[in-house]
């Protein structure tokens, strides 16, 4: 019996193990995620090259914990919860990893419109996508830390609502492009700097679906999220 204890213990702490390393990956994707939409507004070469710079230890983190899941499952052989748990990791750390792209495109567009001092206009649009797009990726990854079903489906929702500010920002430049051909360059960088951000959301969409799928091991990725929440509310009911 106490050797069993034991073993349970040991696969309870390394179960707790990926769960820590997920979230340090989170959090560093989410400082690399401020800092290029702060290099964005603020035409901060310097910040844009260091984010740019950032993105290898997101790879490598990947890397790392995708193996530390691997041996799980080929030593621990984990099942129902825990292993829901495990698959949800390694799904998750997938859309950090893209997440982490996306910051670095934005780093890299961002340097070229500093060093170009580019007049485009668009702070205020783009301050605001900004805002919500690092408000969904916060609340996602604490959603993940605390395996909060209840919360993730309510952060799914806010999706929309980024899209909604993308499209308005599209609509916005090429009516700019329009009106000043002579920078339609620097116009297509903001555009695609927007893009970024819009996808930044579609990944924290991801692994807050993954969450909901980890807790109640229903696959909703393809679901009605409103039909979703009214089914779990009643449960609760």
């Amino acid at each position: 019996m106490e050797n069993h204890d034991h073993i349970s213990n040991q696969f309870d702490n390394d179960l707790e193990s990926i769960r820590n390393h997920v979230l340090s990956m989170g959090g560093l994707v989410e400082t690399n995620v401020k800092n290029a939409i702060t290099s964005l507004l603020e035409r901060d070469q310097a910040l844009a090259e260091e984010v740019a710079k950032a993105d290898f230890k997101v790879n490598q983190m990947e890397v790392e914990i995708d193996e530390e899941c691997t041996q799980i499952i080929a030593r621990r052989q984990p099942a129902a919860g825990d292993l829901r748990l495990v698959l949800t990791a390694i799904k998750v750390i997938t859309d950090l990893e893209r997440i982490g792209d996306e910051a670095e495109k934005i780093g890299r567009y961002a340097q070229t419109l500093a060093s170009k001092k580019a007049k485009t206009g668009m702070h205020l649009e783009l301050q605001t996508l900004g805002e919500k797009v690092s408000s969904m990726l916060n609340k996602t990854l604490d959603a993940f830390a605390r395996m909060d079903a209840s919360q993730a489906m309510e952060v799914v929702g806010l999706d929309i609502r980024i899209d909604e500010e993308f499209d308005r920002i599209s609509r916005l430049l090429v009516s700019h492009m329009m009106e000043e051909p002579k920078n339609i360059k620097s116009m297509l960088r903001v555009s695609w700097c927007a893009r970024s951000l819009e996808r930044i959301g579609d990944h924290a969409q991801n692994i807050c679906e993954y969450v909901i799928y980890s807790v109640h091991g229903e696959d909703v990725r393809h679901a009605d999220i409103d039909k979703v929440k009214k089914e779990y509310l009643s449960k609760q009911e």
